[in-house]
This record gives structure tokens, C-alpha cells and sequence, in this order.
């Protein structure tokens, strides 16, 4: 029989404390966000919306994964430092939150990012988005929808043309039919 021994309050305080401070450190960071996979159109603009919520200033990293390529997108930390490699420079927009806005889309955009939020402690934690870019068809069927208008215009102005044409040639062969024929009908009539 194991001997039932009933622990002191100081290791009841000890034993609390230390599991507080497990707890702490596994929820230290907390990152959330509305939705996790967005697909935009080429040309558009996304927003990589998230929520962040840890102890002390935190840095942010994006980074994009696509096949065999990772590149790394940026770093900051809210309200500080910025660090947006020069391939993202014009089309990267950080939010104090965390957030990543990405504008002028591609479809080589198509991809995963992950957000790398690490605390000065070192604790670090990663959340992923998928993002797809897809081409806009409807600009192909506007192309062809002008073209087709064009066409259309094309065909109506040579039928009109062709209705005057038509037309105007009848006049002109019943002016010359007219002007061939003798101007003085006689008829002579004979006794009989």
C-alpha cells in the first residue's frame, strides 16, 4: 500500500504556480483570423486578416511557400520596425494587428503564407493561409464581345450600304431607260 501523504501548502503554491506558468507559456500566443483560405482574382488585392495576442511586442514574419519556392515576404513588429524584401516593396501593406494586405495580385501569387509571430522569449507560433489567384475570364469575353460589336457595326453599315447602292442603281437604270426612249410617240393611225 502506497502511504497516503497529504502535501503542505507551500508545495500546493509551488505546484499551482508552475502550472500557471506551463499554461502561460503554451497559450502565450494566440493568432486568429476570420479565414484562412482566400481566392481573388488576378489584379486584385487580399488581406491576410489576424488577430494577435501575446505578451510583450512581438515580430512578425510572413513568409510565402509555393512547390519549391519559400521566400520570405517581411518582418515588423506593431508600431516599429519594418523589414519588406525588395520583391514585395511596393505591394506589401502591414497592420499594426499583424495583418498583411498584398495588392496587384499574380498569379504566381498562388500559394501558402505563414505568419511566424515570435515573442522576446523566443516562444514562437505559425499560422498558415492558402491563397489562389485565378484569371479573369470575362475580360477574354469582353474582348470578344467588342469584336463581335465591331463585327456587327462592320456587317449593318455594308448592308445600309448596299440597300443605297442598290437603290441608287435602280434610279440611274430607269433615268436611262427613260432618256433612250423617243420623245415623241406617234402613233399613226391608218384608215381601214
Amino acid at each position: 500500500m502506497w502511504p497516503l501523504r497529504l502535501w503542505d501548502a507551500q508545495e500546493v503554491a509551488l505546484f499551482l504556480s508552475l502550472t500557471l506558468y506551463v499554461c502561460h507559456l503554451a497559450g502565450a500566443i494566440s493568432i486568429r483570423s476570420p479565414q484562412q483560405s482566400l481566392t481573388r482574382p488576378v489584379q486584385q488585392d487580399v488581406l491576410f486578416s489576424v488577430d494577435i495576442s501575446c505578451v510583450g511586442t512581438p515580430t512578425i514574419q510572413w513568409t510565402f511557400m509555393s512547390g519549391r519556392v519559400s521566400r520570405d515576404i517581411g518582418a515588423w513588429q506593431p508600431g516599429g520596425f519594418t523589414n519588406v524584401s525588395e520583391e514585395y516593396m511596393d505591394r506589401v501593406h502591414t497592420y499594426t494587428n499583424g495583418s498583411m494586405g498584398l495588392s496587384d495580385l499574380r498569379i504566381q501569387d498562388t500559394g501558402f503564407y505563414v505568419i511566424t509571430v515570435t515573442e522576446l522569449s523566443g516562444s514562437s507560433k505559425d499560422e498558415g493561409f492558402v491563397l489562389k489567384v485565378e484569371e479573369v475570364l470575362y475580360e477574354d469575353l469582353q474582348y470578344l464581345a467588342v469584336f463581335a460589336v465591331g463585327l456587327a457595326s462592320l456587317a449593318g453599315f455594308l448592308m445600309v450600304s448596299m440597300w443605297l447602292m442598290d437603290k441608287a442603281y435602280c434610279r440611274i437604270k430607269a433615268w436611262r431607260q427613260r432618256r433612250q426612249m423617243p420623245e415623241n410617240d406617234v402613233t399613226d393611225l391608218q384608215p381601214l
